[in-house]
């Protein structure tokens, strides 16, 4: 990166609050410059075991499992099953599912909290624990996180990354029932 977009990210995160300022500059410091910069958030593509991961000027308030701010997300090629979905939404409400394009997020405060976060999620998702265990056991890792015990959750994915996730879905419309619509749309006109 030039010495251009280091000046223009340290710019940029100056203006933020100081929650999201904070939680850019952790990311700043583990992967160096972004790819992309915009006055609301700073982009990295292909660093560490994420596809991508995003720092953000918004922030939101998040209570689970103690009041944070969500700032940063980190984003993995990943399928999740369709009856899987409402699980990892009980689990974690900034677990995000992209089903269609076959990826699945976490937004915390720091990409420690998005492996424990995508780590239990995995859980869930073959079966290990169910969303209440996943709940119990983030609040667990996070609390021994504060005592200075380890953390393996946090420490790194324990999956293996996926490739071809995307899910194109099951077409319910043929070619000829679009035509008909289209041609009794025109007759009404």
């Amino acid at each position: 990166m030039s010495t251009q977009t280091q000046k223009r990210a340290a710019e940029i995160i100056a203006a933020w609050p100081d929650e999201s300022r904070e939680a850019a500059q952790l990311v700043l410091d583990a992967h160096g410059e972004p790819q992309e910069a915009t006055q609301e958030q700073l982009v990295w593509h292909g660093v560490g075991p994420w596809k991508r991961v995003m720092a953000t000027k918004a922030f939101h308030q998040h209570d689970f499992p103690a009041p944070h701010i969500d700032a940063v997300e980190s984003v993995i090629d990943y399928r999740v099953p369709p009856g899987k979905v409402s699980a990892l939404a009980i689990f974690d409400g900034s677990v995000v599912v992209g089903r269609t394009v076959g990826e699945l997020s976490a937004r915390c405060h720091d990409e420690d909290a998005n492996r424990l976060a995508l780590n239990l999620a995995h859980d869930i998702v073959t079966g290990e624990k169910t969303a209440e265990q996943a709940r119990e056991h983030y609040a667990k890792e996070f609390l021994d996180y504060r005592r200075g015990k380890p953390t393996p959750y946090m420490d790194e994915l324990h999956f293996p990354p996926q490739t071809g996730t995307a899910d194109a879905d099951v077409r319910l419309l043929s070619d000829e029932d679009l035509e008909q619509a289209k041609q009794k749309g025109e007759q009404q006109s």
